[in-house]
C-alpha cells in the first residue's frame, strides 16, 4: 500500500511538472488607459497607437486622456484616397496601417478627445466599416478610372461617405501638435520604429515593403537580440511600446489569452492552455518565415508589462483591441519565442532604447 502510494505521488508530481496550467503572475506592469474593442473595423493600427499616446500622456503628466482613435482613423482615410490615386491605383488602399500613421496624422491633423468626436452616427452603436470601406475604394478607383480630371468632386463624394458613417469633423475642436508638446508633454518626433530583419544592414533605417506600409515611413534595423532586448529596456525604465505583429499563428488563442510557439507541432493544442517547451528562435528563421508569408503584418497590439508563468518562463502583458471578452479581460500573454518570430516592429520612445542601441542608430 506504502508503494502504491509513493507511485501514485511519483506520477502526480511527474504529471504536475510537464502539463501545468498557465499561472501568470506579474513582474512589471505599467499605468495605460482601459481596454477598448475596434469592432468590425480593422482599425487595430489606430487603437494600438493611440493606447500607446495615451499611456505617454499618463507616463508624462499622470493624467489620463481618453483620445479618439477614429479622428485618426478618418483622416488616415484621406491621405490613403490621395496616395491611392496619385499613383494611379499602383497603391495599397484598405482599412489598414502602421503605428508611424498616427503619429504622422498626429503632426498633420492634431488629435482630439473620445468626447469631441465618436467616430460613428450613434453614440451606442458600433463600430462599423465594412459597407463604408466598399463605398471608399468604389469612389477612389473610379476616379483612377475617369481621371481626376474627368471626376472632379471626387474628393467631395469620399467625404460625403466618410461623413455618413463617421461623423463630420468640421465643428471637432482638435489638440493641435503646440499643445500635445506643452501641456501633454508630447514631442512627436521622439518616437521611432525599430525592427530586425536580415535583408537590410543593421543600424541602418529602411523602407519595409509590408502592405501596410502605404505612406512608406522608415523602420530602424537592429539584431533580433537588440531588439527584444530594448524592449524590455524600454518596459523596465516605465516605458510601454506599440507592437506590430502576426497573429495568425494557430497559438495565437484569443480564447485562451496566450500566443506562444510550440517547439513541437504536435503540442500546438496543447500549448494554449499548458506550458510546453517552446522553439528557439533564431534570425535566420525569423527572415526565412517572414519572406514566405508564414509571419505577416495583421495586427497591432500594445505592450505593457511583463509576467512570468510557475516556470519562470517570461511573457510580454499586450493590450488588445477586441475588446474585454477576448484574451484574459482583454490582454494577451505573449512569450519571448513569439515575440522573436512574429513581431514585426515595435515604436518607442527614444529614451526607452538602450544606450548602445541609441548609440549604434545615430540618435
Amino acid at each position: 500500500m506504502k508503494k502504491t502510494l509513493i507511485a501514485i505521488s511519483a506520477l502526480f508530481i511527474t504529471l504536475n511538472t510537464f502539463s501545468q496550467k498557465y499561472d501568470f503572475q506579474i513582474i512589471k506592469e505599467i499605468n495605460c488607459t482601459p481596454v477598448t474593442a475596434q469592432q468590425n473595423t480593422g482599425t487595430c493600427w489606430s487603437f494600438s497607437s493611440t493606447s500607446f499616446l495615451e499611456a505617454e500622456i499618463i507616463r508624462k503628466t499622470g493624467t489620463s486622456v481618453d483620445l479618439s482613435e477614429m479622428y485618426t482613423v478618418r483622416n488616415i482615410y484621406l491621405d490613403k484616397a490621395e496616395n491611392y490615386v496619385m499613383r494611379q491605383g499602383k497603391a495599397q488602399f484598405g482599412e489598414g496601417g502602421l503605428n508611424h500613421d498616427v503619429m504622422n496624422s498626429a503632426l498633420k491633423y492634431g488629435l482630439t478627445t473620445q468626447a469631441e468626436y465618436l467616430g460613428k452616427i450613434e453614440a451606442d452603436g458600433k463600430y462599423d466599416h465594412s459597407k463604408m470601406v466598399i463605398e471608399l475604394e468604389d469612389i477612389v478607383k473610379k476616379a483612377v478610372a475617369l481621371t481626376p480630371k474627368a471626376y472632379p468632386n471626387w474628393k467631395s463624394d469620399y467625404n460625403a461617405v466618410l461623413d455618413k458613417y463617421m461623423g463630420s469633423i468640421k465643428e471637432v475642436e482638435t489638440i493641435p501638435v503646440e499643445i500635445l508638446t506643452r501641456d501633454y508633454k508630447l514631442d512627436l518626433n521622439d518616437y521611432i520604429t525599430i525592427t530586425s530583419f536580415k535583408h537590410e544592414p543593421y543600424y541602418t533605417k529602411f523602407i519595409l515593403n509590408i502592405p501596410d506600409n502605404f505612406s512608406n515611413g522608415y523602420f530602424y534595423n537592429v539584431t533580433l537580440d537588440e531588439f527584444i532586448q530594448n524592449i524590455d529596456n524600454a518596459i523596465a525604465k516605465g516605458f510601454t511600446v506599440a507592437l506590430d505583429s502576426d497573429v495568425s499563428e494557430t497559438t495565437f488563442s484569443a480564447k485562451t489569452g496566450v500566443a506562444v510557439i510550440p517547439q513541437n507541432e504536435a503540442d500546438a493544442t496543447a500549448i494554449l492552455t499548458e506550458i510546453k517547451p517552446e522553439k528557439s528562435i533564431t534570425p535566420e528563421f525569423r527572415q526565412a518565415e517572414f519572406e514566405n508569408y508564414n509571419t505577416m503584418d495583421d495586427h497591432l497590439m500594445h505592450i505593457v508589462g511583463k509576467a512570468k508563468d510557475q516556470k519562470g518562463n517570461i511573457y510580454y502583458k499586450v493590450k488588445n483591441s477586441w475588446g474585454t471578452a477576448s484574451g484574459r479581460d482583454g490582454y494577451m500573454y505573449m512569450s519571448v519565442a513569439y515575440m522573436r518570430l512574429k513581431a514585426i516592429s515595435v515604436l518607442l520612445h527614444k529614451d526607452a532604447l538602450t544606450t548602445s542601441t541609441k548609440n549604434a542608430l545615430g540618435l
